[in-house]
């Protein structure tokens, strides 16, 4: 699944494991969310998109294969 973690994340300014400490995730997490080698639990979406103050849709984009 594709996302534009990495583009909000250094819109704010902030430093991976700036997130992944805020999210109280690793910064390997984060990481791999970022390079769409991992999708996010429910839970870590919605902290997500409360963080960035957008919707799961807004962070993640679904491709149908």
């Amino acid at each position: 699944m594709k996302n534009r973690l990495e583009q909000l994340r250094k819109q704010r300014g902030i430093k991976q494991e700036e997130l992944a400490a805020i999210l109280e995730v690793s910064r390997q997490t984060i990481g791999s969310l970022e390079n769409g080698r991992y999708n996010p639990s429910i839970v870590l979406a919605f902290k997500l998109a409360r963080f960035f103050e957008t919707t799961i849709e807004d962070i993640f984009i679904f491709e149908e294969e």
